[in-house]
């Protein structure tokens, strides 16, 4: 399936004695095969009786398994799913004891964001720094397909009120256009203000630029002001009277060249 190789696939087969993460046979296949990637789908298929949501019950099955990863070098991928407790943070909304977060060198997150479309979010890493979260989509006519970064956080990836789910970068984008509603303002205070609402700087200036945001400097010092042409529709918008005449400033701006448009 989408071009793998399926002769380098191996599968334990355990259906007549189930397999745990704790079971020997883990790491004679590992060994057997060369295999440099294991992966478990899902945890809770193979817990050999131990209790999901138990630290006394996992902690011994995620030492094991981690031990065995060490010794063989094989890479493991544990695959889970969500809880429903939709207000709890989330490195507590995978099912069973956080023992299992703990132990995990590295926890993606996938949501969904529509029929089509999910976004992988990296939650934790202590290797190295967090990647950015990735969109992809899965559909019988396209098949896979990677649609690249996408701007939100773990936190915002669960919101159940899909009218109030918005991507960093349109939060981004409001922000800004609520800041400088009234006029130009000061550089330094907008991004002041965009740390407080948890705004980072890269996602604020993206949005910066996909508005058209000017940077006008004043005294020394640099403002953010939005466009003419946003500010003229601003003003004219809902008045009636003076939608007739909404070109008549915009053709006296002067071109770069200094002619008038």
């Amino acid at each position: 399936m989408l071009g793998a190789d399926c002769s380098r696939v191996h599968v334990i087969d355990d259906g007549d004695n189930p397999l745990s993460l704790a079971d020997e046979r883990i790491e004679q296949a590992i060994i057997k095969a060369n295999a440099k990637l294991l992966i478990i789908d899902p945890i809770q298929a193979y817990l050999g009786g131990a209790d999901l949501h138990s630290a006394r019950g996992m902690r011994p099955l995620m030492k094991s398994l981690g031990a065995v990863a060490e010794r063989t070098g094989c890479a493991v991928v544990i695959i889970g799913h969500l809880n429903k407790r939709e207000k709890t943070r989330t490195q507590y909304r995978g099912l069973g004891s956080i023992d299992i977060y703990a132990a995990a060198r590295s926890v993606l997150i996938v949501g969904r964001m529509s029929e089509t479309i999910r976004v992988v979010v990296h939650n934790k890493s202590n290797l190295a720094q967090n990647g950015v979260p990735i969109a992809f989509s899965f559909d019988n006519a396209v098949g896979f397909r990677w649609h690249g970064e996408y701007d939100i956080n773990f936190d915002d990836l669960f919101k159940s009120d899909r009218q109030e789910h918005e991507s960093q970068s349109d939060r981004a984008k409001r922000f800004i256009q609520t800041a400088l509603e009234n006029g130009p303002i000061e550089a330094v205070k907008v991004m002041e203000m965009a740390e407080e609402e948890d705004i980072s700087s890269r996602t604020l200036k993206r949005a910066k630029s996909e508005l058209g945001v000017n940077s006008v400097k004043r005294n020394d010092k640099w403002y953010w002001e939005m466009p003419v042409e946003t500010r003229f529709a601003n003003y004219y918008e809902g008045c009636q009277e003076c939608q007739n005449d909404y070109m008549a400033p915009l053709a006296l701006l002067p071109a770069k060249d200094g002619r008038t448009m």
